[in-house]
């Protein structure tokens, strides 16, 4: 298990030391490249071919698609190459034609004519950064690799620490550590020498809609329903693992259960499920999770997490990720990867993409707003109110609508000129006249969820969480051939009235029982404000209102007090509001950014 780093400047020499300097293991002649092997990943290398070396963490899904194309081409390749060596081939003889055709979770980092080539997957599934200083490039799959890089010297980004509390992640190119940047999926970078950087796109998802579905003609429906079920099921057989019993998330929605269903239909080994309690005394999934693991007759655990747990290991969770996440079932996510290894297995699916990607309920805010838009504007005769923007990140729900009143002066001050958070989804919620823009809002909002949200919290977490159990996480629903399904249906069957994900519905039906495909979603209930009133609120105590807390002089000493006291909100939502505040502050000493 390793991540992996990648060096680059105008004297090889120069970006050897470079390398060297943030502790990598560097070969005295070649290009700088070097595995991580103290941290938990799947970097594999360095590999050659055709006068290029590179390094990579690539897990494929379509070998043979791929060897195929080779061949046709004229370039050959070993059918028992790894997985990274393969696509450094594609890349070698097909460019960015053969990128496209992957299929999996890959990031790679390539030297060739004099240029640090660095390649991310079509919806981030992998993740990759890369920063400049002393005239040299440098790009790894560790963010704390660049952290021990002494010519970068970088300390805290504030702007990102405002797009951080306002989504619960970072949801763009930005990091936290300053001067330190995230390629973003579907993108191919070109870093030069001389300084110069280049991007290219080689993969979007496109609006391709034939019929606009305002007549809802069933027997069309139907047609997008049985091409969805085909693409499902080729999704999950290529994730299945050879000749071994594979794990399954199941929280007993629709989406882990149809990946639930699909990998006990077509895998020919033992699957085993998974699923969460907080107790028998908060409402739960756990009926559902029940019905569907018997349904399918797997092998079904349940794993109980107690808020002294959470407590305990929340600062260890932190930790592992490269990025924050404000999420509370980070430990939770952490502790069931541990059971699925404990089991012996390496691979666990989950049910995760079906929101995003099909238009899952927290997309009718924003929809319910648009209807009324126009109205308010000219109500107020203030445009402001009726941006898109705002209403987005205004649904979140964190707290972007408490900056004001979190953030000490000197922050707000600092923050004042920088970038603001909504410049992450304007590009998807005002797309400009281009082709390949997406006309409908719907698909406009899945479009933002799938490159944000997507990318940069559900895929990241699942990732780092499951690498550190040397377990591979692998979400169906994110193919990219699904995601292209999912775009082009016509949105009034994703969301078809008040049905979410109707079209995923449909395509699934006949696999689970119709309790579970009809069940509105609820999503589970996880005791947070429990938890800070309980377990952790003397860490949470000592580590926002303690000296490192006050040094740093990023947060209002009383506006947090007020929060642990329960004051300052009508609805009891100040718990996830503190969690934000919590997971960061842990996360910052984690890195030690003062």
């Amino acid at each position: 298990m390793a991540r992996f780093s990648a060096f680059l400047a105008a004297d090889p020499g120069h970006a050897r030391d470079q390398l060297a300097a943030t502790g990598a293991s560097v070969r005295p002649e070649g290009p700088a490249l070097a595995l991580i092997e103290d941290e938990p990943g799947h970097a594999t290398g360095p590999f050659t071919a055709y006068g290029r070396t590179a390094v990579g963490e690539v897990t494929l899904h379509n070998r043979p698609e791929l060897l195929a194309a080779l061949a046709s081409a004229g370039a050959p390749a070993p059918p028992d190459c790894a997985d990274g060596e393969l696509l450094l081939r594609c890349w070698a003889r097909l460019g960015t034609d053969g990128i496209r055709a992957a299929e999996g979770m890959f990031a790679l980092a390539v030297h060739e004519d004099g240029a640090l080539v660095l390649i991310r997957d079509h919806v981030g599934a992998r993740t990759l950064f890369y920063a400049r200083a002393a005239d040299c490039w440098a790009a790894s799959t560790s963010l704390r690799a660049l952290r021990r890089w002494p010519a970068l010297g970088t300390g805290l980004e504030l702007a990102a620490v405002r797009s951080f509390l306002t989504f619960a992640y970072l949801p763009g190119e930005e990091t936290l550590l300053r001067g330190v940047r995230e390629v973003l999926p579907g993108r191919c970078l070109r870093l030069a020498a001389d300084g110069s950087l280049a991007e290219e796109h080689y993969w979007e998802p496109q609006e391709l809609i034939e019929n606009d579905g305002i007549d809802n003609d069933a027997a069309s429906s139907a047609s997008y329903a049985l091409r969805l079920r085909e693409l499902l099921e080729e999704a999950t057989a290529r994730r299945l693992p050879e000749a071994e019993a594979v794990g399954v998330l199941l929280s007993g929605g629709v989406d882990s259960s149809l990946v639930t269903a699909l990998a006990a239909k077509l895998h020919a080994h033992p699957v085993h499920t998974y699923s969460i309690s907080f107790g028998d005394e908060l409402p739960n999934e756990l009926g559902y999770s029940g019905l569907v693991a018997a349904h399918c007759h797997t092998r079904h655990r349940v794993l109980t997490v107690s808020g002294d747990a959470v407590a305990a290991r929340l600062a260890e969770a932190a930790a592992l990720l490269d990025s924050p996440v404000g999420d509370p079932l980070t430990v939770p996510n952490l502790m069931l990867a541990e059971a699925v290894a404990g089991d012996g297995l390496r691979v666990v699916l989950n049910g995760e993409g079906g929101d995003p990607v099909f238009g899952g309920p927290k997309n009718l805010p924003m929809l319910v707003h648009e209807m009324h838009r126009d109205d308010v504007a000219e109500a107020t005769g203030d445009p402001g109110r009726a941006a898109r923007e705002t209403t987005y990140l205004r649904s979140y729900r964190k707290c972007y609508t408490d900056l004001p009143e979190l953030l000490t002066p000197e922050t707000l001050d600092a923050l004042a000129t920088a970038p603001r958070p909504e410049r992450f989804v304007t590009p998807y919620l005002r797309p400009e006249a281009r082709e390949g823009r997406m006309d409908h809002l719907l698909n406009q909002l899945l479009h933002c969820n799938l490159r944000t949200k997507g990318a940069h919290h559900i895929l990241t977490k699942v990732e780092r969480l499951t690498a550190s159990q040397s377990l591979q996480g692998r979400a169906p629903l994110f193919d990219r051939r699904v995601v292209d399904h999912a775009f082009a249906t016509p949105p009034p069957w994703k969301l078809n009235g008040a049905v979410e994900k109707w079209v995923l519905k449909e395509a699934v039906r006949d696999l689970l029982p119709g309790t579970v495909v009809d069940r509105p979603k609820s999503g589970m209930r996880v005791p947070v404000q429990q938890w800070l009133g309980g377990p952790l609120r003397e860490l949470a105590g000592d580590l926002l209102l303690g000296r490192e807390a006050r040094a740093r002089g990023l947060f209002r000493q009383d506006t947090v007090r007020a929060w642990m006291r329960g004051e300052g909100a009508l609805l009891p939502r100040q718990g996830g509001k503190l969690w934000l505040v919590l997971t960061l502050e842990l996360w910052l000493r984690a890195y030690d950014i003062r």
